[in-house]
């Protein structure tokens, strides 16, 4: 599909995470680098089969997230949609598998599990999505309430397309560097930075999470892919705040 609570451990966490961020080597995203074994577990791949279109047919696609708790995956909220595709809350409206704790599903089909409930984000493009059972032996990706700034390096890790022309979801999970160079209400652009100025989300990569790792295990979340121009590009991609949403996803995770 086109993009298109921490408490007192996350001082110690952003410490780690900023002196790291920017080590880490950073194509599914158009001109990056693929994931080595053991990297970003908490990185998931969304495969959604028999999608209703309004005549009747249907399709398969495809898009990214990250675990953020044993039960919840934050992605887009674009990818859980109705017949019209218009985004929706409850149980997905078809097949949604989910496959984490692998960086090629090839190889290793890694941990899968099944979407069973999403909610949607009241304020962007930003959706929850339930698992069919927890996961507990992966560190999920650690949600900041801090506000993103501008300059601020994240990396992005997806399962999406190495370009638009012929675009396909990749097996194989993908990384990229990021600058942040835009702020408004409830997203941010960000730009490619390595391992090339054309680095850049793709098709199946919405929902991919932007993010200041913490070693090679886990990161504070910063934002969600949502658009961007065809990749590869130099443009600005267009991601989801998730800073904003702490509130909203405290809630959301205690009451269903």
């Amino acid at each position: 599909m086109k993009r298109k609570l921490v408490g007192s451990a996350l001082a110690v966490l952003f410490a780690g995470a900023m002196a790291l961020v920017c080590t880490g080597t950073a194509n599914a995203v158009a001109d990056g680098q693929a994931a080595t074994p053991g990297m970003y577990p908490f990185a998931v791949k969304l495969t959604m089969t028999n999608i209703p279109k309004p005549d009747g047919t249907t399709y398969n696609s495809g898009c990214s997230g990250a675990l953020i708790e044993p039960e919840w995956i934050i992605t887009a909220g674009h990818c859980f949609h109705d017949v019209n595709r218009v985004p929706v809350s409850g149980p997905p409206q078809y097949q949604t598998t989910a496959a984490l704790g692998t960086v090629n599903v090839t190889s290793d089909p890694g941990e899968v599990r099944t979407i069973v409930d999403v909610a949607q984000s009241p304020v962007n493009d930003v959706a929850l999505a339930k698992l069919s059972a927890p996961v507990y032996d992966i560190a999920p990706l650690l949600v900041d309430p801090a506000t993103p700034t501008v300059g601020q390096n994240l990396e992005l890790a997806g399962w999406g397309a190495t370009s638009d022309v012929n675009a396909a979801p990749s097996n194989q999970l993908y990384l990229g560097g990021f600058a942040v160079d835009s702020i408004a209400t409830n997203t941010i652009g960000v730009q490619g930075v390595s391992p090339s100025p054309e680095t850049s989300a793709c098709l199946y990569d919405s929902g991919a999470p932007y993010f200041v790792p913490a070693g090679h295990r886990t990161g504070l979340l910063v934002s969600v892919e949502n658009n961007g121009p065809d990749c590869p590009h130099t443009a600005s991609e267009t991601t989801a705040r998730v800073d904003v949403l702490t509130t909203w996803i405290f809630q959301t995770e205690t009451t269903n």
